[in-house]
């Protein structure tokens, strides 16, 4: 597919979007990606299930630029089998802890990786139906993958 219409089917897609929810749109290696406004997520991710086709979620990540501004990302891969398309997205999480809504309402894989998110990162995914760690003891202070978490642990 050509860089233009690559261009011509993302510029579709947000256009059929709720109005405001796309800060930006870029393409690096072939990898298109959203920046999506945080208030905004939820009606994003399912026009993109539903509308489509993006009806796996291969993984939910985050992303530590202390000290810098806005401090955290969250990165969501998306997958539509019809046409092999992969479609990533992010957003900025605000507050203390950091925060972005949950998406496991609309994909059940979900669960297990917005809990590793937190887990490792400490972001918090508002209306998860389980936020707990998942890969260290119950009892661990901190999350390692931050840039501020001491280098020995805890």
């Amino acid at each position: 597919m050509s860089t233009e219409e690559r261009g011509t089917q993302i510029e579709r897609l947000i256009e059929a979007l709720p109005e405001g929810s796309v800060l930006g749109w870029e393409c690096h290696r072939s990898q298109d990606s959203l920046m999506v406004e945080r208030s905004a997520l939820l009606p994003v991710m399912e026009t993109l299930k539903t509308r489509f086709g993006f009806r796996y979620l291969i993984d939910v990540t985050a992303l530590d630029f202390h000290p810098a501004t806005p401090r955290f990302r969250v990165v969501y891969h998306l997958w539509a089998h019809d046409g092999n398309r992969l479609l990533r997205l992010k957003t900025t999480p605000e507050g203390n802890p950091p925060a972005v809504p949950s998406v496991s309402s609309i994909w059940a894989t979900a669960n297990w990786h917005e809990r590793e998110c937190f887990d490792l990162f400490g972001i918090v995914f508002e209306g998860h139906p389980n936020l707990t760690r998942i890969l260290l003891p119950l009892d661990w202070d901190g999350h390692p993958l931050r840039k501020d978490y001491p280098v020995e642990g805890p």
